[in-house]
Parts: C-alpha cells; sequence; structure tokens
C-alpha cells in the first residue's frame, strides 16, 4: 500500500461520528536524533500492563493460536522519531513506541525494504527512506521488546503496488539472468545484516502486492526466477523463517486464483500467501475467507493477511491529505470512530482465522505513521525532505517523476493509524490483546448512519422520518429525525444535482443527499437491484476470462456496484437490455466506462449503442476508451427515435487486448431534449 494521487469523484461520507475524536496538530520540540541509535537495553526490565477498556466493545474472537501474527507495519518510525514525533504509553508518558505495541498485544512488526532510496546526494525519496540500514535498527528494537520481524522487500527503490514495480536504479539493462543474480546477492546480503544486527525475523515477503510485475518485470516466468532467487537466499541465511509472497484484490476472486496457480506452476519455493484487505476496496469478509480459504486447501500453503487499515476520523493532521478522505468513492463498512477501527480489525482477524490452521495472522499497514510538528505547512515541509517522513520528498522525482515527482508531500495515513495525532495510543490499539479474551460491555450509540434518496425532477421529495444510529457492538436502531428547513419544491424544479439537507438525530448531526435526477428508462441502470435479469452478458468465444456484477463502491460510478471485466488473455463482450413500453419519442443513451489495460496493448475497440426495434444495422453508437484507473469516460450517443409501440435495445461492446479490465455502469436512458 501507499498514498495515492486518486482520481476521485466527489462523495460524501456514510457515517457521522456520534463524537469526534481529539485530533489536534502535532507539537514537540527540535527535530530530535532517533532513539532508534541508542541501545534500548535487550535485558531491561519492561513494564507489565493489564490491558483493559470501559469504552471499547470487542467481541472475542476464537481460534487465535499462541503463534498467529498480531502485527503491525511501522516502517516510517524512525524517519518520524527524527522529525520530533513523540509516541506516549497507556499512562500518558512519552514511552517507547515498541514497549506500547507489545504492551498492546502486538507480537510482529512489518518493515518494507527498499534497495537505494536515495539520490546521488544522499537525498532521500521519502516514505521512512526504507534500506535495510533502516530495517536493521527498527529490527534490533523490535526483538528488544520481544516483537517478531516480517522483512517486507519491495524490489524496488521506493513503492510497489498493482500500479508500479519499478526496477531498482542498480538493476536497470540487466538481462533476467543478471537480474536473478543480483535480487539473489542482495536478498542475501540484507537477511544477514537483519541476523547480525539482532533482527528477530520470522518471515520474509519477496515483493509487495506484485499483481504481475516485480521489478520491471511483466512476464511470469521471469517473476518466478527473481521470486524463487530470493526464496533460495532465505533458506540459506534464515532456514527457520517463513518465506511469503504477496497480493492483492481478494474481491478479484478469479485473479487471486490466478496468482497462486501460477507459482503452482512454476513450483515456487514458499510458505506464505498474503493478500492485502483494504474493505473500502476490497469486497466482504466471507469473500476474503473463502479465497485464503480456496488457496490454502488446493495449494497447501499458509495465508495471512498482510496489510490492512480503517480511519478513525476523516480529520487530516498536516493539511498534505488523506487517501481517505471526504471526497474519494470508497466502501464505508464502519464508522469511521475509533471504535469502528476496532470493529474492522477485529472482523479481519476473524476471517483470517475462520481459514483454521493455515490462517496465520493479520497486521495493520503503518499503525503509528502520524504528522509531523510543526505550526505551518512549510515547517513540516522542511521536515517531510530533510527526514523522509512523508509519503514522498521532492528528491523522488529523479526515480518516479509521474507520481511521487509531482505529488510529494507529507503523511496520507495519519487518519488511519492506531494512534492519534499526537502520538497517543487509541483505545482501538487494545483490540489486539482484546481480541483473545473479549470485552463485550452493554454497547452504547457510536455513529449517525446519513441517508440518501435518488428522487426524479418533477417528482416530490419525502425527507425520511427516522434515521439510524450505529452502536458499538455494529447493531443499528432506527431513532427519531428532526431536518432543517430547505426548499425542496426548488431541487424538484432544478437541475439534475446531489442537495445536502442537515438534521439532528439523537442530539448528533446527521444528513440527508437528495440525488435530483432526470427521468431514466434504463431499467437497473445501475445494478444495485440484485435482480439483474433484464442484462444479457454475452462473452463472445469465452476470451474474457471474468465477468461479474462487483459491490465495490470505488470502481462504481455511484452506489457501490458495477458490471465488471476482466480478460488475462484479452476482453470481448457484450452487455446489454431490451426496453418495451416506452413512451414514443426521442432518446440520448449514455453509461461510465473505467479501467485499463496491463499488458500495454493499447488496442480496443469499446463503445456503447442503441437501435429500436430488433434493427441493429440502424445501431447508434459512441466510443469511450480504458484510459486508466478511475479516469471515467461518459460516452453520449446522438438521439434514438422510438416509434409508438417500438421497443429499444441498449448496451456496451468492450474488445481489447491482454490484461484488460474495468467496469460499467450507469446506463442513462434520458429523453432528448
Amino acid at each position: 500500500m501507499k498514498r495515492t494521487s486518486f482520481l476521485s469523484r466527489t462523495i460524501f461520507a456514510l457515517f457521522t461520528s456520534a463524537s469526534m475524536i481529539a485530533a489536534g496538530s502535532c507539537s514537540g520540540s527540535a527535530p530530535a536524533e532517533s532513539k532508534a541509535e541508542n541501545d534500548n537495553g535487550a535485558n531491561a526490565e519492561k513494564p507489565v500492563v493489564s490491558i483493559s477498556s470501559d469504552s471499547l466493545y470487542v467481541k472475542k474472537v476464537d481460534g487465535i493460536t499462541d503463534d498467529f501474527a498480531l502485527g503491525c507495519d511501522i516502517s516510517s518510525v524512525i524517519a518520524l522519531e527524527r522529525s520530533g514525533v513523540k509516541f506516549y504509553g497507556w499512562d500518558g508518558a512519552e514511552q517507547d513506541l515498541f514497549d506500547t505495541l507489545k504492551q498492546s498485544g502486538v507480537n510482529y512488526i512489518r518493515v518494507r525494504i527498499w534497495n537505494d532510496p536515495f539520490d546521488a546526494d544522499g537525498n532521500g525519496y521519502g516514505g521512512g527512506n526504507c534500506d535495510i540500514d533502516t530495517a536493521c535498527i527498527i529490527g534490533k528494537r523490535a526483538a528488544d521488546a520481544g516483537l517478531k520481524m516480517l522483512a517486507d522487500f519491495h524490489y524496488s527503490d521506493f513503492w510497489a503496488d498493482p500500479s508500479k514495480q519499478m526496477c531498482p536504479k542498480a538493476w536497470v539493462g540487466m538481462d533476467i539472468d543478471a537480474k536473478k543474480q543480483a535480487l539473489y546477492e542482495y536478498t542475501k546480503d540484507c537477511l544477514i545484516k537483519l541476523k547480525e544486527a539482532g533482527a528477530d525475523v520470522g518471515m520474509v515477503q519477496l515483493g509487495n502486492e506484485t499483481n504481475g510485475k516485480m521489478s520491471g518485470e511483466k512476464i511470469w516466468m521471469n517473476i518466478y526466477y527473481l521470486m524463487a532467487e530470493g526464496s533460495r537466499a532465505v533458506r540459506e541465511v534464515l532456514p527457520q523463517a517463513k518465506v511469503a509472497v504477496h497480493f492483492t484484490n481478494p474481491e478479484s476472486v478469479d485473479r487471486m486464483l490466478n496468482y497462486a496457480s501460477k507459482l503452482a506452476y512454476y513450483e515456487l519455493d514458499y510458505d506464505v500467501f498474503a493478500s492485502s484487505y483494504y474493505p473500502y476496496w476490497h469486497g466482504t469478509l466471507d469473500n476474503l475467507t473463502s479465497v485464503l480459504s480456496q488457496i490454502s486447501e488446493k495449494y497447501g500453503k499458509e495465508v495471512m493477511v498482510a496489510e490492512t487499515s480503517y480511519a478513525y476520523t476523516l480529520a487530516d493532521g498536516d493539511g498534505s491529505g488523506n487517501s481517505i478522505g471526504d471526497v474519494v468513492n470508497y466502501e464505508k463498512t464502519y464508522p469511521f470512530t475509533v471504535q469502528g477501527q476496532s470493529r474492522e480489525l477485529r472482523d479481519v482477524i476473524e476471517a483470517v482465522t475462520k481459514v483454521g490452521k493455515s490462517g496465520i495472522g493479520v497486521f495493520w499497514w503503518e499503525a503509528a505513521w502520524l504528522p509531523v510538528p510543526g505550526e505551518t505547512y512549510e515547517e513540516r515541509s522542511a521536515l517531510w525532505e530533510k527526514y523522509g517522513s512523508g509519503w514522498a520528498s521532492s528528491f523522488s522525482a529523479e526515480y518516479d517523476p509521474d507520481d511521487a515527482g509531482k505529488y510529494y508531500g507529507g503523511c496520507s495515513w495519519e487518519n488511519q493509524a492506531m494512534f492519534d495525532f499526537s502520538g497517543k495510543p487509541l483505545e482501538s490499539l487494545k483490540t489486539w490483546s482484546l481480541v483473545k479474551t473479549g470485552n463485550e460491555i452493554a454497547p452504547v450509540p457510536d455513529a449517525i448512519k446519513d441517508s440518501e434518496l435518488t428522487v426524479k425532477l418533477g417528482e416530490p421529495i419525502v425527507l425520511p422520518d427516522k434515521v439510524f444510529a450505529i452502536y458499538t457492538d455494529g447493531s443499528e436502531q432506527a431513532i427519531d429525525v428532526t431536518w432543517d428547513s430547505a426548499d425542496l419544491e426548488a431541487m424538484t424544479n432544478g437541475e439534475p444535482a446531489t442537495y445536502t439537507v442537515k438534521g439532528i438525530a439523537g442530539g448528533s448531526e446527521t444528513v440527508c443527499r437528495i440525488a435530483m435526477v432526470d427521468a431514466n428508462y434504463a431499467v437497473n441502470y445501475s445494478f444495485e437491484d440484485e435482480d439483474r435479469s433484464m442484462w444479457v452478458v454475452e462473452n463472445i468465444d469465452n476470451r474474457t476470462t471474468q465477468t461479474d456484477y462487483q459491490k465495490k463502491a470505488l470502481d462504481a460510478a455511484s452506489g457501490e456496484t458495477a458490471f465488471h471485466f476482466w480478460g488475462e488473455n484479452g476482453t470481448e463482450l457484450r452487455i446489454y437490455q431490451k426496453i418495451t413500453d416506452i413512451p414514443t419519442g426521442k432518446y440520448t443513451l449514455s453509461a461510465s466506462i473505467q479501467g485499463g489495460i496491463d499488458s500495454g496493448d493499447d488496442a480496443q475497440d469499446i463503445y456503447i449503442f442503441a437501435y429500436t426495434d430488433d434493427n441493429e444495422a440502424d445501431m447508434i453508437k459512441a466510443s469511450a476508451e480504458l484510459s486508466g484507473y478511475a479516469n471515467w469516460q461518459i460516452p453520449r450517443t446522438g438521439a434514438v427515435e422510438v416509434p409508438e409501440g417500438g421497443t429499444i435495445t441498449i448496451g456496451a461492446y468492450i474488445k481489447a487486448g491482454n490484461g484488460s479490465w474495468g467496469t460499467v455502469d450507469d446506463f442513462m436512458l434520458n429523453p432528448a431534449k
């Protein structure tokens, strides 16, 4: 995972906190030297803390074994400390982060390792400047606190994820044989350094979210060659450590099973198949359990979640913008509260334990990545640049000019950390311990669920008389609501737009969002209704690997569901419906389409279409293209005239090359103006 410059569409948060978490800007002294440069004392007596909570509801998770990894990624900690960030314990006193994690039930830490995240002058790219020297410091401190380490090799000089798997500078131009040898020697050298530093490395990850790419390689055979050399180095230096691979997008079941199948085909020597799981993007927990179970059962591998997290607030602590904020279209499964964050963690742990003994752990991504001190953006920016404590520095432009080099800045994750902006642990951090025992206290209201209406222009607007309060145990209860005065008549007689009406329920603010839309004659136009029998999907020559109605808000133009496709060896399909009993007149058709082609094969033929009375010869089309993730195309046809008693067929045709994927949503058949 990394901070991404999303091309997002404005959509509002589903939940309003019943009580906001106090999260002011950090304050502190001038940048201090890292504690990591001092010996914390492996034999120093550690304080014992009894974990309990009077406010956090946690239902016990059955099946957690003593060696189940309850882990946190804290890769940025050294850069943060050097920038002046301080951490505190449960008694309110300043305390080493590692001790607080240990006291809270964490038993594992995860650390990303980049080959060379520096320019020729020694300026760091940011994101913690996580090279092997930094990993050794973190690993030693973790071992002193009694924490094991997962070494997460990105095999890149900076962020590696499904959108980018860039080759390290030192390996550019190498053929695959030379790169294999370089990766083996690099991995072996790093593991020796970690071992000599005193890190307790229990697991080594070969690449990060390697969805069909790694270190600049895009051919599976070459990816296997590289992973095999990394595995060989682990077996030689740390034979007791588990070898893990890491992929993402578990909501795309066929893709995940395809990755596992590829590794089995090439007979890669590894132990653990890991997936990312962010509820904003990655589907349901039942699906996660199902996917991991299938991989475990079919291929005999252990499985885990290598990354998860959830926001406890939508506040921004450093002025640099967050990956999850008010203007991103994402799945909102839990309230954005401390209790909501705790519930997400607890539920993900349960989803992995449901796999059985092969489910071995869950890691929270960047649990302590906080804002750096500074009264102004300029003061904080100076620290991000000097110590690499932001997601990217300006110096990263030489390596990643199109993303980090343009959008560099501060932390994008502080509202998903398990510490508040001042470094004090949130109650949700206790979840790591409480999942073993449970803490099922009396539920109380935690958040108020907002309301949404879709109304056709000209029709009356009726606001709901009740809204739902969400309790700390996840249950919901309808309560009365009082709405502020609003000019509902002007809304229904105006233009298509979304309006917001505020209200009060249970003493807390809530909102109703009213989407005023044109009359639309497409049936189940946005695929939200479960009955989709009116839609016909033709997978031409069975070329497309996967077609489904995917519930994933970030990939939908509106709502939560969209028609999804993926073609490992190319895509060719039609999706359409025939509409009868439509008033005589002229109509225009539009739809929303987004996606991409991983193979780089740009050949594509994509259009929406409409024709009347089964006469395809008179089909009217409007072209679109797959131009990148969330780059929504909205083609619109010219007017189509439907005669009296006639019918109209509407749909989309998609043909694209190897590795093509995307979603189609919001078919709008509107009267022509």
